[in-house]
């Protein structure tokens, strides 16, 4: 497998994992009050997701360009 492959895979694995974390955070979202002791870590797993996820795009971006 080519790197660009490799990295379009781990790209889509992300993908999901942000997804995931943005329904987390949406989820919490509408239960406030309840469980708003989680705010924080659930936004920083989601602002981790999306941060890591964006990093590998640009990384796929830099692949392909070269």
């Amino acid at each position: 497998m080519s790197d660009v492959e490799e990295l379009k895979a781990e790209i889509k694995k992300l993908s999901a994992k942000a997804t995931q974390a943005k329904m987390d955070l949406h989820d919490l979202s509408e239960e406030l009050p309840i469980n708003w002791e989680q705010i924080m870590d659930v936004a920083k797993r989601a602002h981790n997701a999306f941060a890591e996820l964006e990093k590998k795009r640009a990384d796929l971006k830099g692949l392909e360009a070269a």
